[in-house]
């Protein structure tokens, strides 16, 4: 059964995803990022546009199958086919279908988008009534 953490109160998401994406990557963890495209593809941008020491090596699903399994971090916009199962970091609305192979599951949940967060109190209620223990990151209390 998988890890699941909430890290609530991310005043931008996509720029959060970069940072944790970042760190995974200097731990060497293999991270799939999961989303709708209108998220994934502005991620995209921004790893790729992030300074060059904070370089984060990856592949959007859908480029070439050899670049996509070597890459230590995918985005994509579901788990089927996603070259590793080390942590998944949901950026979408739903509970990702197929995150129970995954050892940690990490959702990201808005400051400031009410709709964000009550989406993601549905997916806190999905994950606890499957039994899983949820691990709760406040970001605002952990910049304090």
């Amino acid at each position: 059964m998988p890890e699941v953490a909430f890290h609530f109160n991310a005043p931008d998401k996509l720029a959060y995803a970069c940072r944790f994406a970042r760190k995974a990557l200097r731990s060497d963890a293999r991270l799939v990022i999961v989303g709708p495209p209108e998220v994934l593809q502005p991620l995209d941008a921004m790893l790729w546009n992030m300074a060059p020491h904070d370089f984060v090596a990856h592949a959007l699903q859908g480029c070439d199958a050899e670049l996509w399994s070597a890459s230590p971090v995918v985005l994509a916009q579901g788990t089927q086919g996603a070259p590793h199962q080390d942590v998944l970091l949901n950026l979408g609305a739903q509970v990702p279908e197929g995150f129970e192979g995954f050892a940690r599951v990490v959702e990201v949940v808005s400051a400031h988008d009410e709709a964000d967060r009550g989406m993601a109190r549905q997916r806190w209620r999905q994950y606890q009534a499957q039994g899983h223990a949820i691990v709760r990151h406040d970001l605002v209390l952990k910049d304090s």
